[in-house]
């Protein structure tokens, strides 16, 4: 087994060397604004590349071929250990524990949005920046960005593209060539976050904020760099233009690239899944509009249309951002936007939970289960247009849900037991923590900050769970996958 690990000892160290020159931009930004941050800044970016380094050597001189199965340990041990490298900033300047420190990080790189910080709008500008990046790197997945770098240095890369790629059905590649695929969609990553970037600065955000907000729009993560989140802002533009560019964060990027490549907008009317995806939030929008409408929020139609746009699209996005604190809404909305941000984005793209394939498949199954009841002998296929889901896909995401709902329950009933939390609170932690969604309610619906440390390692162990979507981490528990 030795044998086996160096390589993915060595691999990790190699992703983790790539990582660490995350922080130079945020100490260009600290040097700009004379924060004092710099030398701490450099002294995380030193230990973050010499621990990578040294992973790296463990295997110097052999080669590095993965097994098909070793992908599943490279990206667990690998968003591990990003997040406690990726804390060593908070930790070093700001001074925080080293569990709020490590919450932070691994809310950010899982894209989740949960936070334990506060007075956001006195923070450095370097460390608000470095924040905001962990979520842009979290986002598509440093591990797809090494998938297209690593096939140049003889490094197979497909066992990392299953194990971290999100979505149903990972065998279908945008491209024949899967490195080529991932630099293209890399390619559009930064092209919908400079854009987004621009539209922002055009809109009245200062460059900082420009920049800093499409990281985590395009991202669908949901850091600000205020405490108010986009609500700091009072625009209704701004609000606008994080709308479009949440859902196409949380649209797959494999239909960015059939539009780009067609030069056709058909591509995404076309997609069944993105029609699935669009219809569910027009009929989520009007259920909470007119539930505000109902509830005594008549006073101004058009921005109770507006909210309930903003905060759905930032929940099914499961971007998390806010222009209204939705938690003190009529009691069954802020629950109905907790249990619809279980459905997420599309598969392939940037968004967390279950994700909308998925559940679309999930109903066609039960009214397949219906037919069978009317008809005993009748033959039912589960179709996605006039193509039937393969038997074996079926049931990857029938195990996948039964495991997600499993690990919520556990997780939930491990977060009561730690701390003193109620019953919603503890519900609604969980579950924006294992969809990586953001704010929750009670308690968690502005800071996590009042969880004790046994349920801040509990929201942690449930954002992980959440990005590498279950499978990726329980098949390191199975003592099969330990045998050669």
């Amino acid at each position: 087994m030795v044998s086996h690990i160096r390589p993915v000892f060595s691999i990790t160290g190699l992703l983790c060397v790539f990582f660490s020159f995350s922080v130079v931009p945020a100490i260009l930004i600290s040097w700009y604004y004379h924060d004092g941050e710099v030398a701490d800044l450099s002294l995380s970016f030193l230990l973050m590349l010499f621990t990578g380094v040294f992973l790296w050597l463990l295997n110097h001189g052999r080669p590095l071929n993965l097994r098909g199965k070793d992908g599943f340990l490279v990206v667990t041990l690998f968003w591990v250990l990003l997040g406690v490298l990726g804390m060593l900033p908070f930790k070093l300047s700001l001074h925080v524990s080293a569990v709020d420190a490590l919450f932070e990080s691994v809310s950010g790189l899982t894209t989740t949005g949960a936070t334990v910080f506060a007075h956001l709008d006195a923070t450095q500008p370097s460390i608000l920046f470095y924040r905001q990046e962990l979520q842009w790197f979290g986002g598509m997945g440093l591990i797809v960005l090494a998938v297209a770098v690593l096939p140049m240095l003889g490094i197979g890369g497909m066992s990392l593209y299953r194990a971290e790629t999100p979505g149903p059905m990972k065998e279908d590649k945008i491209m024949p060539r899967l490195y080529m695929g991932s630099r293209i969609m890399w390619l559009i990553y930064v092209g919908l976050t400079a854009v987004c970037a621009m539209a922002y600065w055009l809109a009245g955000m200062s460059g900082f904020d420009a920049v800093s907000h499409s990281l985590t729009t395009v991202s669908t993560g949901g850091f600000s760099t205020h405490d108010a989140s986009l609500g700091y802002f009072h625009s209704e533009l701004i609000d606008d233009i994080a709308v479009v560019f949440m859902l196409l964060g949380a649209i797959n990027f494999g239909v960015h690239y059939m539009a780009l490549h067609h030069r056709n907008l058909k591509a995404y009317l076309l997609d069944k899944e993105v029609r699935f995806f669009l219809l569910f939030i027009a009929a989520a929008v009007g259920t909470v509009a007119m539930g505000l409408w109902l509830n005594g929020y008549r006073e101004h139609t058009a921005g109770i249309f507006q909210t309930a746009v903003f905060e759905v699209v930032s929940i099914v996005t499961t971007t998390g951002y806010g222009i209204d604190d939705f938690s003190v809404w009529p009691v069954y909305l802020p629950f109905l936007l907790i249990l619809i941000s279980f459905v997420g984005g599309c598969g392939g793209s940037t968004a967390g939970g279950v994700k909308v394939a998925r559940m679309d498949i999930l109903i066609r199954l039960g009214y397949r289960e219906i037919l069978r009841l009317v008809h005993p002998k009748g033959l039912f296929a589960v179709r996605i247009g006039h193509k039937p889901v393969a038997d074996r896909t079926l049931q990857s995401i029938l195990g996948f849900f039964s495991l997600y709902v499993a690990s919520f329950v556990v997780l939930m009933l491990l977060l009561l037991a730690a701390t003193d939390v109620d019953q919603i609170t503890a519900f609604s932690a969980i579950a924006t923590c294992i969809n990586n969604t953001g704010p929750g309610l009670r308690e968690v619906a502005l800071s996590f900050s009042s969880l004790n440390d046994s349920g801040k390692i509990i929201s942690i162990a449930a954002m992980l769970l959440g990005r590498l979507e279950i499978f990726s981490v329980l098949v390191l528990l199975h003592p099969e996958f330990w045998r050669n």
